[in-house]
């Protein structure tokens, strides 16, 4: 049920389903937490699985910009996986609240989040798992303005994840898709908060191709895309931008997300620029988007 509900939230977004999420884990979840166990083992993994759906319910809450409710979620998640004696998931659940934090754009703590869970799995899982946390201890540096240990980090995470097998990933990780996928997403926000627009229109780029055969990514791959725009724009390339756009607004298609209808009306904000240059492909652009913001009133 974990693994199909987070299927449906990467295809449809946050809002699809979002009722019935909630409705499981208060209910099916919740019982199920306090159940009484054949044995100790089987009671840490249905609480560890418990984990999954509350951060999958803050994910969801994120995902319609209700930030504080996606925290409490978050923070119960790790609570249960405290409760398990998980302290590898534990572990995990830190690293989200660390990408929480910088994509609420409020970073005061993530570098702390960033290196407790790094410091936790270091030597404890498989190099490719390993990489998820090195990561996004990158990007935290990079926010923080430590430029250059932040690319040494990111040195390093390509290094781990060619490593190993994404097989190697356990279920909490491997539940958000690609390991490949997902070090050069956050590769490319550690480099365009380092103000590298092309190096994060490459990896955008990587990440974007990596998930390109996955249906179920559909809202991430349109939302790393709509970055990957926003790259090739800051660097003026306005054609090339406008190309990428389309490609993103080709995935919105069924997508109820808050972040999606924020980045829509963000590439439409930039074809002002753009139109006002006599670029034909930014008006041609700009009525789809208009059209697919009509569509979701």
């Amino acid at each position: 049920m974990t693994t199909l509900f987070t299927e449906i939230d990467e295809r449809h977004g946050g809002q699809h389903g979002r009722t019935a999420v909630v409705q499981y884990l208060r209910s099916d979840v919740a019982d199920l937490c306090r159940a009484s166990f054949a044995s100790q083992d089987t009671r840490d993994d249905a609480l560890s699985t418990a984990a999954c759906v509350a951060y999958l319910c803050g994910w969801k809450a994120y995902d319609a910009k209700e930030h504080g409710l996606a925290q409490r979620y978050y923070l119960q998640a790790l609570a249960l996986t405290g409760e398990a004696g998980d302290d590898l998931h534990g572990a995990w659940t830190l690293r989200i609240l660390a990408h929480n934090g910088m994509d609420v754009r409020q970073p005061r703590h993530t570098l702390a989040l960033a290196e407790a869970a790094l410091t936790r799995v270091h030597g404890r899982v498989s190099p490719v798992t390993e990489a998820l946390f090195v990561v996004t201890r990158a990007r935290a540096l990079a926010v923080a303005g430590r430029a250059k240990e932040a690319v040494a980090q990111i040195r390093s995470a390509h290094e781990l994840v060619l490593r190993d097998e994404p097989d190697d990933l356990p279920f909490w990780a491997r539940l958000w898709g690609s390991p490949h996928a997902t070090v050069a997403s956050h590769t490319a926000k550690t480099f365009r908060a380092l103000g590298d627009h092309a190096n994060a229109e490459t990896h955008y780029a990587a990440s974007a191709r990596t998930r390109g055969g996955m249906p179920h990514q559909q809202r991430i791959t349109a939302l790393t895309l709509a970055a990957q725009g926003r790259a090739q724009a800051a660097q003026g390339h306005l054609e090339e931008a406008c190309t990428t756009w389309h490609r993103s607004l080709d995935l919105c298609g069924d997508v109820h997300s808050a972040r999606v209808t924020d980045e829509v009306r963000a590439i439409r904000s930039r074809l002002t620029t753009f139109r006002s240059r006599g670029v034909r492909a930014a008006e041609l652009l700009d009525e789809r988007a208009r059209a697919w913001q009509k569509a979701r009133r």
